[in-house]
């Protein structure tokens, strides 16, 4: 077990692809490294530590900002595939052959494709508050993300109130617990995401999201154990796309969280990292075609 927690783990920097990633790595050491994919304009300081120390406890975690953001080198890709290129890169770069992969919101568009393209770097596969390529309602931003995005707010962290939980009394204070949470690492805070990145970020979206014939071909054959995880009212991402990718991925198992929006693992942490810990755990998550057991 590493010394360090989501907190204390220094910054480090690994060079591959003509880009110096920077990088955290902490948690129990010795088995497969999760490493964490981030969602549109995050950076590595915008994960939640109780869903990072908490599955930190019992594997090493790796946290990662891919090009172009904050104190990475390089440019944001216009495509998810070109990110998903370079999470591979940076991978490998670490020297590790297999690593579990968790992709939230735009991390969970790159995790897929990652996935896809190099399916024997992958064991299993956890998508959060996402959706497929070509999507219900994927090829904009949802008019419920559009107002929070395009909202002020005196206090700018407060955007994520709108747009991780659900206007409810119980999510709203989750969300007010969440942001605390959130600012807890004072020392080597990643700087914040600069105006370059969102309209690139933005058409690598609308890239992925654009409706096109046989858009979910591709699921079928990320093999590989996965577990799907939403809110079950998700207005960033719909949540139906989250039944729509456990309906086309063949080895993949659906959690919906009640009356949580799109960090709907950001108000029910413990929960989440359970059933994250017991997916990654289990010996045979579920059962999985013979010619694709990728343990």
């Amino acid at each position: 077990m590493t010394q360090h927690s989501h907190q204390t783990a220094p910054t480090q920097f690994v060079d591959a692809a003509g880009i110096r990633f920077a990088y955290r790595r902490f948690g129990q050491s010795g088995g497969v490294p999760l490493v964490f994919n981030m969602h549109f304009i995050g950076t590595m300081d915008h994960w939640d530590p109780l869903v990072t120390d908490g599955l930190a406890a019992g594997r090493e975690v790796i946290l990662f900002n891919n090009a172009g953001i904050s104190s990475t080198s390089g440019e944001v890709p216009a495509s998810v595939e070109e990110m998903a290129a370079n999470a591979a890169a940076f991978i490998e770069a670490l020297g590790l052959a297999k690593v579990d992969v968790l992709g939230f919101s735009l991390g969970g568009f790159v995790a897929q494709a990652l996935t896809a393209a190099n399916p024997g770097l992958v064991r299993r596969l956890i998508l959060v508050g996402t959706g497929p390529r070509g999507g219900e309602a994927m090829a904009t931003l949802t008019p419920e993300a559009q107002a929070a995005f395009g909202a002020s707010y005196a206090n700018p962290d407060e955007l994520w109130l709108d747009v991780f939980f659900t206007p409810t009394e119980a999510s709203q204070a989750a969300g007010r617990a969440f942001l605390k949470r959130f600012r807890l690492r004072q020392e080597g805070r990643d700087p914040e995401v600069t105006e370059m990145v969102a309209p690139a970020q933005i058409t690598a979206i609308g890239k992925w999201g654009a409706s096109r014939a046989g858009a979910f071909d591709y699921l079928r054959e990320i093999t590989h154990p996965t577990l799907v995880i939403n809110g079950s009212n998700d207005v960033i991402i719909y949540s139906v796309n989250s039944f729509i990718l456990q309906q086309n991925l063949p080895n993949a198992q659906l959690i919906l969280y009640p009356d949580s929006n799109h960090g709907s693992q950001y108000q029910y942490p413990a929960l989440f990292v359970g059933d994250v810990t017991r997916f990654l755990d289990a010996v045979v998550p579920f059962p999985i075609q013979k010619d694709a057991d990728h343990d």
